[in-house]
């Protein structure tokens, strides 16, 4: 099981800002890390998704089980497809995202997509926009299945309690925004889950490593 818990304290700044420049490098050290239950290892994962300090914000760690959540974990796959390098595809029914490579290959993601089929984005769109600690403004289709949600009408600032997480890439049709957001989360056990109200969150640790390689105009197809 994931969860929200930090890492034990024995992992350093050090090891985890190594491990996530090794990954944003496009290659993956194994550097010493802590697995679940504290038993100290070597693996690449145990600093990828440690604790992160980010801005004024320190985004815990998650708590690992590789041996049953690994496939939930970000990794280069083989992906022939039509779409060129840098394009984002997003299948629902796998729950999962892909970064087109170069080759046939890709980034893939692990996500959590909208509770229902009728919430979920389907087609073609661009990121318009890109938002480090993105303010959340519900809309009202949301406040209507969800009246807790009124209480935020106004927005909700950026931060470790927003659930739109640490960052969020805008959908972008015809120019205009779809109100469709790729996004982080407050809530990574929902990650690889049908729960969201029709966007498209992932871990923090996964939106902060693909925000980074995405510019606004990037391609994004939802199948």
């Amino acid at each position: 099981m994931i969860t929200a818990k930090a890492f034990s304290n024995g992992l350093s700044r050090r090891t985890v800002c190594s491990g996530i420049c090794a990954l944003l490098g496009g290659c993956i050290i194994a550097p010493q890390g802590y697995l679940s239950g504290g038993q100290q290892g070597i693996d690449p994962y145990a600093s990828i998704y440690g604790p992160v300090a980010d801005g004024p914000y320190d985004i815990p760690g998650l708590d690992l089980d590789l041996a049953t959540n690994r496939d939930l974990l970000r990794q280069e796959v083989a992906f022939p497809s039509p779409y060129r390098p840098g394009t984002i595809v997003v299948k629902i029914a796998e729950r999962r995202l892909y970064l087109m490579q170069r080759g046939g290959r890709a980034l893939r993601y692990a996500v959590g997509v909208g509770r229902e089929e009728a919430l979920n984005f389907r087609g073609s769109a661009v990121i318009g926009r890109k938002a480090e600690w993105p303010r959340w403004v519900p809309t009202a289709d949301m406040v209507r299945r969800m009246p807790n949600y009124a209480a935020y009408v106004s927005g909700m600032p950026g931060g470790l309690e927003n659930p739109l997480g640490a960052r969020a890439l805008y959908l972008y049709v015809g120019g205009k925004d779809s109100y469709f957001r790729i996004h982080g989360t407050i809530e990574p056990t929902t990650i690889g889950t049908a729960v969201s109200s029709g966007c498209i969150r992932l871990f923090n640790q996964d939106i902060i490593d693909l925000y980074n390689r995405v510019p606004v105009g990037t391609p994004v197809v939802v199948l």
